[in-house]
């Protein structure tokens, strides 16, 4: 029968069906463009979203809505629907995440399927100590300083073979650096890898690509007074110099910032070391011990690694600081002595 024969009644109602559907399609894709539509335009603003272990699809969408980042859950529950029928998983991963509500709910829901975490940036300065760096993972948040010198003192010779025998803590073996982690993973343990992998990147090839009169510890402690010494980077190489030279010659080193780190203080232009302190016994004071620390004081960088490892050959057996961070180098001991003199006037 042809479509035009056909009765009036039904004609109509059918003619009326399709516009019902086309209506109802238009009508759901109206919807469906509004609901997964960024929040807001604003792209200045972040939120931070915790999604917990475990937490269900369902969970996950109301918490978004209720920080104003997703317009519906319903629209949040088709959409992970959809991605169990496109490749049969709708995972989400936990973690810490910055989310803007300028982003569609697509965006948004795949930074958490991809686990695009909320990371976390913190630099460590060369010649810092395991002790400045647990005090500025407290200030930072992380967790307290006394949970990262704990956790300083436990060497896991499996994962990291090449560190030496017998060290206490890991002192000098942070590779001091600007690091970025994921914001839920900033526990000492964590931090502790990055860094001592870090400097086994740089400082293995280093002390493997050539000869040298120093175990691997002795290297790296010497290679942490050098940093401590040196304050302008010209003068670094010098200073390495005269301490290889005194420690060739059988002299002590006598550097302040080993009686400093046994004493645990830090002297300044106001208050310098005293003679008392000076003269306090401890096995870092290289006044009053021949030889190296027994472990290193802080953490190198490269450059000190490297001049440490291979010294320039100088005449020079002693130096001086001036307050302006610059040395007065000198060959005899009166020359010193008379450096001293200069300074202190």
């Amino acid at each position: 029968m042809a479509f035009n024969k056909l009765p009036k009644t039904i004609f109509y109602s059918l003619f009326s069906f399709w516009i019902i559907l086309a209506l109802g399609a238009a009508g759901s894709w109206y919807w469906w463009k509004n609901a997964i539509a960024p929040v807001s335009s604003s792209e200045e603003e972040l939120i931070t979203v915790e999604v917990s272990e475990g937490s269900s699809g369902q969970e996950i969408g109301n918490q978004l809505e209720e920080k104003d980042l997703i317009n519906s859950t319903l629209a949040w529950r088709i959409w992970l629907f959809s991605l169990r029928l496109e490749d049969n998983t709708d995972d989400l991963r936990a973690g810490s995440y910055q989310l803007s509500p300028s982003d569609s709910l697509p965006e948004i829901g795949q930074q958490i399927r991809e686990g695009k975490v909320l990371s976390t940036r913190f630099t460590i300065p060369e010649g810092w100590t395991q002790r400045q760096m647990a005090e500025h993972f407290e200030e930072l948040g992380y967790f307290s300083a006394e949970e990262f010198l704990a956790a300083v003192e436990n060497i896991d010779r499996d994962q990291f073979p090449w560190l030496p025998d017998d060290i206490p803590h890991l002192e000098g073996f942070l590779y001091p650096d600007t690091y970025q982690i994921p914001r839920d993973r900033a526990t000492p343990d964590s931090i502790i890898t990055l860094m001592l992998n870090r400097f086994a990147e740089v400082a293995l090839p280093i002390y493997e690509s050539q000869e040298s009169p120093y175990s691997f510890l002795e290297w790296v402690t010497l290679a942490s007074i050098v940093e401590k010494e040196a304050v302008v980077d010209e003068e670094r190489s010098r200073i390495a110099g005269v301490f290889a030279k005194r420690l060739e010659e059988g002299m002590r080193l006598a550097a302040d910032p080993t009686v400093e780190y046994g004493l645990n203080i830090e002297q300044t232009e106001e208050q310098t070391l005293t003679l008392e302190q000076v003269n306090t016994p401890s096995p870092y004071n290289t006044y009053l011990n021949s030889g190296l620390p027994p472990t290193p004081i802080a953490s190198p960088g490269k450059p000190a690694l490297e001049d440490s490892l291979n010294p320039p050959e100088t005449d020079y057996l002693f130096f001086v600081a001036r307050y302006d961070g610059t040395h007065i180098f000198s060959e005899t001991f009166e020359e010193h002595e008379e450096a001293q003199r200069q300074i202190q006037n």
